[in-house]
């Protein structure tokens, strides 16, 4: 497979869109479930549902693989799935999914910086320049003046956890993408899995409204929005986005996840009726632009 042209872009892409279908979905379900459940339940789905797919694709969970990158996986796990995907959700929840989709354009940027620090990945002009336009988009459409909708404290709240979503997923991936260049690409996935469901299970036993969030999970009535969001978001989504990270150099893919950000705005306007204002229809068109700079430039 990693001979298949341009393998690691097709499937960087077809990532976004099943991405910007889960966050829709997502967004309903954070009406009525908790972040640290919503992303529990996506989490244990995943790790049941991949189970099978290691054994078709003769994968196993205990690989032969040195204690060091057993640790990095798990650890990536923690970070990148059970810290960065809570405060995710609960970004999503502040500021709505087209808003929070402008937001998470800060994670291309984040992958790119922390690329060129630790991996030895190179950054040019161009890709600076795009940088700034996903800056500037962030800060453009989420401008209390612009979004009266939302209040200023909400917004600000909603950038917060959003960027702290950002650093902790970058950081997550970046940390692996050595490991994830040689090693079954099933295998890694199952291990930071289970790192993200175990820090969460950790998580869940000190908080405070720990039975009311194991309600929620259990609710048949909230798994009409989070069970396909679950399998599209944090099964075929998951699996296929490590794809992309495995066949292509981490930036390229990462410029690519993010097209989902228009996807996102498209369907959150048809499905959630999130308005399409001026400055969020500026803000996507420069994020996007400074996207497509990073990736070619």
């Amino acid at each position: 497979m990693a001979n298949f042209p341009y393998l690691g872009e097709i499937l960087s892409f077809i990532t976004a869109i099943l991405w910007a279908s889960a966050v829709v979905l997502f967004k309903r379900s954070g009406e009525t479930i908790n972040p640290i459940g919503l992303n529990l339940f996506k989490d244990i789905l995943s790790f049941i549902l991949i189970m099978p797919t290691m054994w078709i694709f003769g994968d196993k969970l205990l690989y032969d693989a040195p204690l060091r990158e057993y640790v990095l996986l798990f650890l990536s796990g923690v970070i990148g799935i059970g810290l960065a995907d809570t405060f995710f959700f609960k970004s999503l929840n502040l500021l709505g999914a087209g808003l929070s989709a402008i937001v998470d354009c800060l994670y291309s940027p984040f992958v790119i910086i922390l690329s060129v620090v630790f991996i030895g990945e190179s950054m040019d002009s161009l890709q600076i320049l795009g940088v700034f336009m996903i800056i500037f988009a962030v800060l453009t459409s989420t401008n209390p003046r612009h979004t009266s909708h939302i209040g200023r404290k909400q917004i600000i709240s909603g950038i917060i956890y959003g960027v702290i979503a950002m650093i902790a997923i970058s950081s997550s991936i970046v940390m692996i993408k050595p490991i994830l260049d040689k090693e079954p690409m099933l295998w890694v996935t199952q291990i930071r899995t289970t790192g993200g469901i175990l820090s969460l299970i950790v998580l869940l036993l000190f908080y405070p409204g720990r039975k009311k969030v194991l309600r929620q999970i259990v609710s048949l009535k909230n798994w009409r929005f989070m069970l396909p969001a679950s399998i599209l978001g944090n099964y075929l989504a998951l699996i296929v986005w490590m794809g992309g990270m495995k066949y292509t150099e981490a930036s390229i893919a990462a410029a690519l996840n993010q097209t989902s950000n228009v996807f996102i705005i498209i369907l959150a306007a048809i499905f959630l009726k999130e308005a399409i204002t001026r400055e969020k229809t500026i803000g996507i068109i420069s994020a996007t632009i400074g996207v497509f700079l990073v990736m070619f430039g």
